[in-house]
């Protein structure tokens, strides 16, 4: 049984009249009456009762009628649906970010922006370090990352559009000796230790921390490690050593801490929108429209 049959059967069922309703496909009455005859020669029952003067339906045409049209229906439904799908409108987003993105104002806002074009898109969101979501990117395990990264390194398969750079900051508790300064240079801090993230962690800045130092003609103590940096943040107000983040952390207050730049020309972490190379999804080409806007929201 096709639909088409359905919709013809339909169509006379409500109009009780093969022209009018051979009118209403805009097809004509012989063949309209074929595929109706057809279509009871399928089910092996007789939907109309035909005379000169009028057509009714049968019992069985009647318990029909009430399927076919709830059949086309969501027949319909499931067409439109799947046209949306092709849009990018319904659907699934897997979202990671890094833990600073949130403070940046770009996440929560652009997100607020996309929701509003898009609301039936039901968004996943993970906080997730650069290094993994670039991983769960290349696993299709993610649709797209909110990243950080320094410099023009290439991760094979993912393509990034950098949103902005933001400064590194010193975290230093405000009765050190050097809190009272409005910048820093890295090398300033040869003789302090620092509470980095642990080995292992996949993300870019215990590296860049290295560079920076490297550059500096120095090799970085470490005090202590810590992977959250709200807690790097607490263990600086605790007086166990200082610590470099991305400015956008400084939001963070906490009782006898402050936050001063790195005054180092590559002191510095783009903030960035990833995806892969050759992703095809609908739902990530709709988000990626609304990029224009992070921009304007990150500038």
């Amino acid at each position: 049984m096709e639909l088409r049959h359905l919709r013809y059967f339909v169509t006379v069922a409500e109009e009780l009249h093969f022209t009018r309703a051979a009118e209403r496909l805009h097809i004509g009455q012989p063949p309209l009456s074929q595929q109706i005859q057809a279509l009871e020669a399928e089910l092996g029952v007789q939907l109309f009762q035909r005379s000169k003067r009028r057509v009714l339906l049968t019992t069985a045409g009647e318990r029909l009628l009430l399927r076919a049209r709830r059949l086309l229906a969501d027949a319909e439904a499931a067409a439109e649906e799947a046209r949306r799908a092709g849009r990018g409108e319904v659907g699934e987003l897997r979202i990671a970010f890094t833990s600073s993105m949130p403070l940046a104002g770009v996440l929560p806002d652009g997100l607020r922006h996309y929701r509003e074009r898009y609301p039936a898109v039901s968004l996943k969101l993970e906080e997730m370090f650069s290094g993994d979501q670039y991983l769960a990117l290349q696993q299709q395990r993610l649709d797209v990352g909110f990243v950080r990264y320094n410099g023009d390194e290439m991760v094979p398969g993912i393509r990034r559009r950098e949103l902005r750079r933001d400064r590194l900051c010193v975290v230093i508790r405000r009765d050190h000796p050097l809190a009272a300064r409005a910048r820093l240079a890295f090398a300033e801090l040869r003789d302090e230790g620092f509470i980095v993230y642990p080995p292992g962690v996949s993300t870019g800045l215990p590296a860049l921390i290295r560079q920076l130092a490297q550059a500096a003609g120095f090799q970085p103590r470490i005090a202590q490690t810590s992977g959250e940096a709200m807690t790097q943040i607490a263990l600086v107000a605790a007086g166990l050593g200082i610590a470099i983040l991305p400015s956008p952390l400084a939001c963070v207050q906490l009782d006898g801490v402050c936050y001063i730049p790195l005054t180092d020309a590559a002191a510095y972490l783009s903030m960035a929108v990833a995806t892969r190379e050759q992703e095809s999804s609908p739902l990530v080409a709709a988000f990626l429209d609304v990029l224009p806007t992070l921009a304007a929201i990150a500038s």
